[in-house]
């Protein structure tokens, strides 16, 4: 009886100590989220994030500026603003380039999250992560990211199949090295942002409407659309958006758009194998398949 006393206390500790590292590996598995962004980076946007402003429908810009590429899938309006970039409208660079915005788009909404958040983010300080909110998510006063230059921050808004983003004098600032082009903001629907000082790429499942105050990032709209049946539209009314890869910032691990494009200058066009991508050559960013200075 001793011993079967002694064999069932043995087992039943045995069985204990299994179901703990169990849990503990459970638990490495499950955040693995920061540590993967870290290290590999986050999802490519290709050919998309090389452009300023890009709609799967169309682009209406009043008295804004414009520093970088925009893409619109049917229309583009210009009333007083200028722009510094190239115009491409319903040609194969903005079909290419929202296409490639559909995969990331697909691609961020399955990355894990970090922890869930509430509330309007005024006076909250944030290191890298992944941030979800469940439903939409009104925004004002000041977020603080603070983090070193390879640090990335992931915002998913209406991670239960809804959810807006609604910023109101909402301006996000960095602490430390942090850099805009490894902010991305995915929602769910539309993204409005009034009166904000704004960092970071949304990519919105709806509309991005902007108005006034400045957007430091790119504004890439329409990520529930089809190839067949684009959606979203830009607004930008009395805005100055710079483009990240254009305000001194670099993606982390770079932009790797095209064969043999590294992250030197994410050209939105298609490199030659072995050779400078088309931007080092002098060719047209944006026109795929465009080979520069070389005459290749």
């Amino acid at each position: 009886m001793k011993d079967l006393l002694v064999r069932t206390r043995t087992f039943t500790m045995l069985t204990s100590r299994l179901v703990v590292m169990a849990l503990f590996a459970a638990l490495l598995c499950a955040v693995p989220s920061q540590a993967a962004l870290a290290a590999e980076g986050a999802p490519d946007l290709g050919t998309a994030g090389s452009f300023a402003v890009l709609a799967g429908t169309a682009v209406t810009c009043t008295d804004s500026t414009i520093i970088g590429n925009v893409g619109a899938g049917t229309a583009f309006t210009n009333t007083g603003c200028k722009i510094s970039g190239t115009t491409y409208l319903s040609d194969s660079a903005a079909r290419n380039a929202y296409l490639d915005f559909l995969k990331s788009y697909a691609t961020f909404s399955s990355v894990p999250c970090d922890m869930i958040l509430t509330g309007t983010l005024d006076g909250v300080t944030l290191t890298p992560g992944v941030y979800c909110f469940d439903a939409a998510a009104t925004l004002t006063g000041t977020l603080t990211l603070k983090g070193p230059k390879n640090g990335i921050w992931i915002f998913k808004i209406g991670t239960s199949g809804t959810g807006a983003l609604t910023g109101t004098n909402f301006n996000v600032v960095m602490d430390g090295a942090g850099q805009a082009c490894n902010v991305y903001w995915w929602v769910a629907q539309a993204a409005t942002l009034t009166d904000s000082n704004f960092l970071g790429t949304i990519l919105a499942g709806a509309d991005i409407t902007v108005t006034r105050g400045t957007f430091n990032g790119d504004a890439l709209a329409g990520g529930t659309g089809t190839t067949e049946v684009p959606t979203g539209a830009v607004t930008l009314t009395n805005t100055a958006l710079t483009a990240c890869e254009l305000a001194g910032n670099q993606r982390r691990p770079g932009c790797n758009q095209g064969v043999g494009n590294g992250p030197e200058g994410c050209d939105p066009g298609n490199s030659n194998n072995h050779n400078p991508s088309n931007d080092e050559l002098g060719g047209t960013p944006g026109n795929p398949g465009r080979k520069g200075g070389n005459g290749k």
